[in-house]
């Protein structure tokens, strides 16, 4: 069952969704060659316990980590270690938090240094087509519109859309109802109405769709090894329309629910 979120609810998810954007616009610049995906992961959990909040995957059905770190192949899910990013990675960053009981939940693709014109093709293109989904995310629309929205996107640049795992409802549970794929036909599913929150993201391919999970039961990368992108955010339908609660931007100090802690 869809659980619409009241006004009250959704203030709450604002602060849930300032403190991961927060947390996100930090950690681009920290994204670099030379760094390993552990100190990334390290700094995500320090700054999301300065802030007040609690790492969303660590524990998570087993998680090990509080970022989902994916490079170059790997979808998503791919877990921090001992890796060192290099020049002309592709890098997924995928984070959640849980801060006063709601969850907010967003994922970026980046480029490590100088990436060939396809690898920034498709980062651009996993971002184009979340957008292309949002603008889909309105009153009145059925919930398939926004994933029809987003596949065409997608395979318009000749990419393709991962079809194993797709987006969430969101709010009190990390996953709720309803799913959102991330393809599909038009005209299909619930319709949408205000209180509806979800995270929509796309996880796209430059070659096929087609995943397989490696020996760490986690790591899901593509059968062809063909590079991948995902770009997510938690979106609200409210009065005003779909609102981005988890934006890189100063939202959270628009909310005053919490405060910026000096870096330890």
């Amino acid at each position: 069952m869809i659980e619409y979120k009241t006004a009250d609810e959704l203030r709450r998810m604002r602060e849930s969704g300032a403190i991961v954007g927060s947390v996100l616009r930090e950690l681009r610049p920290l994204v670099k060659a030379g760094v390993r995906t552990a100190d990334l992961d390290a700094f995500a959990e320090r700054r999301t316990r300065d802030l007040g909040a609690k790492p969303a995957f660590k524990g998570y059905r087993g998680y090990p980590a509080t970022l989902c770190i994916s490079v170059n192949e790997e979808v998503i899910h791919g877990i921090p270690g001992a890796r060192v990013l290099k020049d002309g990675d592709v890098v997924s960053v995928d984070f959640g938090v849980l801060y006063e009981d709601f969850y907010g939940d967003a994922a970026r693709t980046y480029a490590v240094g100088e990436v060939g014109p396809a690898a920034r093709n498709l980062i651009r293109t996993a971002e184009d087509s979340f957008r292309r989904g949002v603008d889909k995310l309105v009153e009145g629309n059925r919930l398939s519109d926004v994933s029809a929205a987003v596949q065409a996107c997608v395979e318009a640049q000749g990419f393709s859309v991962i079809r194993s795992f797709v987006g969430h409802g969101i709010g009190r549970s990390l996953h709720e109802e309803p799913q959102v794929p991330n393809f599909g036909f038009p005209g299909r599913g619930p319709r949408i109405r205000k209180g509806l929150v979800v995270a929509i993201e796309p996880m796209i391919a430059a070659g096929d769709w087609e995943v397989e999970i490696q020996a760490d039961g986690w790591t899901a990368v593509t059968r062809d090894r063909s590079l991948a992108a995902h770009f997510e955010e938690t979106v609200a339908v409210t009065e005003r329309g779909a609102e981005i609660l988890s934006a890189e931007d100063e939202i959270g100090a628009r909310t005053g629910a919490w405060k910026e802690q000096p870096h330890a």
